[in-house]
């Protein structure tokens, strides 16, 4: 299984909650808490067998153990950071110390749970991990939809939207483009129809979201 692969993004997939501890009792017992709270959880005995396995199709917090046998639930969090991947992690463990907790959060975990620790506590941060991913997946999924409309546009459209968003006035993009300023208008409202804008503040919105405009230290 791809790092990559954990972020795929499948409609109205159901939440996930992956636990992964080498202790077969304290897994165990994970998971029926998880599920006593109405989660779907997979349970695995170490990253090795997780990685092997086909990856969850809707949103997903990890619950890793710090310390494992083979690579270590930090260092996973290191080769997940290092891919780009975004997923929630809770962590867990019998023996933490501050630096190791500075390190876990400091790479975007988040919690830090030292066993023993209150049922509540886990359920509360591993909620807040699955809310964090389920709007990272829909925020992807909606910029994929964008980007898909953006491409539909003309070379000219996509000029035209550019120039609009930069606060052009048509008879200004029609005198940059040498074309009539009607023509411009005609282009103007194909483009905002396609890109399914309905306003102006709308389609900056849209731009911003693209990354179309160059940054603003680097307008001045």
């Amino acid at each position: 299984m791809e790092l990559q692969s954990l972020t795929k993004v499948v409609p109205n997939s159901d939440p996930c909650v992956v636990v992964i501890d080498d202790d077969t009792q304290f897994r165990e017992s994970l998971e029926r808490l998880l599920r006593s709270a109405g989660l779907h959880a997979r349970a695995f005995a170490s990253i090795d067998e997780f990685a092997k396995s086909e990856p969850p199709n809707g949103p997903t917090c990890l619950v890793l153990d710090v310390r494992m046998p083979g690579r270590s639930g930090l260092e996973y969090q290191r080769d997940l950071v290092a891919a780009g991947v975004a997923l929630p992690i809770v962590f867990i463990t019998g023996h933490g110390d501050i630096p190791m907790t500075v390190q876990a959060m400091k790479a975007g975990a988040i919690e830090f749970l030292t066993k023993p620790f209150r049922d509540q506590d886990l359920l509360d941060a591993v909620n807040v991990g699955l809310a964090r991913d389920r709007a990272r997946r829909e925020n992807e999924a909606s910029l994929r939809t964008l980007r898909a409309r953006f491409e539909e546009l003309t070379p000219r459209e996509r000029a035209i939207l550019v120039q609009v968003v930069q606060g052009r006035l048509n008879k200004q993009i029609a005198g940059d483009m040498g074309i009539t300023e009607t023509t411009v208008k005609v282009h103007r409202s194909n483009m905002m129809r396609k890109i399914e804008a309905a306003s102006l503040p709308d389609l900056c919105r849209m731009a911003d979201q693209l990354n179309l405009l160059p940054k603003k230290a680097e307008r001045s």
